[in-house]
């Protein structure tokens, strides 16, 4: 027998299901006596037991499903079968891994001969400690709800407890978002460090040669001005001069020109573009666009023309964050308000006028606050880059030329087996600092921007 949680998740739910039922039932006899009034409704007395039947037994379950592997483990290793394992090491953990999937069900037989004798271990330990968490996990949500259940009195403010709870509920949903930021500060932060006591911080920020190696780092081997360059080039230049013109082109013809049925209809298909997985627009960069934007530049007679191209990058990537532009200037224009409008056209603007002069203008601050999110989207892409435009650090403003990006470093330095300790592997971290503060203060930026905005016109 395994612990399945999700399971077990679920007899709880049914548990407080019927503790919903219970609790509310209880509350309406007592409503139903001759001169009794409750406090709360009867739907706030079932929540009540049943958040109380629920609460504890799933917090104990959470802590359960990631600590009693540990102690299936423990009891396995005082067993006779497993004296004869190696003392430590990957061969120990191999072994106890392979008996562990034989156990489960994972697998039908063991690759190692040495796991064979731990699989029955295994089985007795998990069929033990799976009975030992059911019956914790019933005793709390049976003694949980039990103790909601006697506190129903006419008197008793139910509804006052169900909202403290959901409002508990709600601020630790809250702080998972703070608290992931923290910790992926604090990640990049701590490796950063490390690398910076090896390699000087001005290197990183304005050395012009990339080619770290591993083991001692090499003096000017890690300037990362060529990385910075060519994420600019193909996110903040290409990629915008593709994105920004289609989409406000596209967001003025859908505000302004187009019938309804066509915007019901073409708004949400060019929104697909958005849930595009992103290796789908690198593959047809890779297989499409790189080819012939090569062919065209052998055509032109420029020399050095690779298949893996900025220029093929960038105008993929401007396709990908079309939406973002089209939406956010759609919104803007969609904003201000209509007396603008009608004012223009009464003074004898045209309709194209109108739009130049009046529409544009006003929604500005919000069209720039998209294209700089759309910015901060493009800096951040990867998998268009690693296909597509190469991961040759050159400073080049040839668009037809490899060229690589910051993000497409992190990869190339996390790929594979590394070495924590070296500065090469620690390169990416530093590099996922200065893209982490970027596109934080470009964001930050456009909030601000749109907030403006928006208090303009409210």
């Amino acid at each position: 027998m395994t612990f399945n949680a999700a399971a077990l998740l679920l007899l709880i739910a049914g548990l407080a299901l019927i503790g919903w039922i219970a609790g509310r039932q209880r509350s309406n006899l007592l409503a139903g006596r001759a001169g009794t009034k409750l406090h709360s409704r009867p739907q706030y007395h079932g929540w009540y037991v049943a958040l109380w039947l629920f609460a504890p037994a799933a917090l104990f379950l959470a802590v359960w499903s990631s600590v009693s592997p540990a102690l299936i483990t423990n009891q396995v290793l005082t067993s006779e079968a497993a004296q004869s394992l190696p003392s430590f090491g990957f061969e120990r953990g191999a072994i106890l891994s392979d008996a562990r999937s034989v156990a489960e069900g994972k697998q039908d037989r063991v690759r190692l001969p040495a796991a064979a004798p731990l699989v029955q271990p295994y089985a007795d330990a998990s069929h033990k400690y799976a009975w030992i968490g059911i019956a914790a996990m019933l005793a709390l949500a049976l003694a949980g709800g039990l103790y909601a259940f006697t506190r129903i009195k006419p008197d008793f403010r139910a509804r006052t407890r169900v909202e403290r709870i959901v409002m508990l509920f709600l601020l630790l949903a809250s702080l998972v978002a703070i608290l992931t930021t923290f910790g992926i500060v604090l990640s990049l932060l701590f490796e950063s460090i490390r690398f910076f006591r090896l390699v000087s911080p001005a290197e990183l920020l304005f050395g012009t040669t990339w080619a770290p190696q591993s083991g001692a780092p090499q003096p000017d081997t890690f300037g990362g001005i060529p990385l910075f360059w060519g994420t600019v080039l193909i996110g903040a230049i290409i990629a915008m001069i593709v994105a920004i013109p289609i989409g406000m082109m596209t967001a003025v013809y859908l505000t302004q020109y187009a019938a309804p049925a066509v915007r019901r209809w073409v708004k949400p298909i060019l929104e697909i573009l958005a849930g595009v997985p992103t290796v789908v627009y690198g593959y047809f960069a890779a297989l499409t666009v790189a080819p012939a934007l090569r062919n065209f530049a052998v055509m032109l007679g420029i020399p050095n023309a690779s298949t893996e191209s900025a220029l093929a990058a960038g105008i993929v990537m401007g396709v990908m964050i079309i939406p973002f532009v089209s939406s956010m200037a759609d919104d803007s224009i969609n904003a201000v308000p209509q007396a603008m409008r009608d004012g223009s056209l009464a003074l004898g603007a045209t309709p194209n006028e109108t739009i130049r002069q009046v529409l544009i203008p006003a929604a500005l601050p919000g069209v720039m606050g998209g294209i700089l999110l759309a910015v901060s989207r493009a800096i951040g892409e990867t998998m268009i880059v690693v296909m597509a435009a190469g991961l040759s650090a050159n400073m080049t403003a040839n668009p037809f030329a490899s060229v690589t990006t910051v993000t497409a470093q992190i990869v190339k330095l996390l790929t594979g087996d590394q070495e924590f300790d070296s500065a090469k592997t620690l390169a990416a971290f530093a590099l996922g600092l200065v893209l982490f503060i970027v596109t934080l203060l470009l964001n930050i930026a456009a909030l601000r921007i749109v907030k403006k905005y928006r208090e303009a016109y409210e």
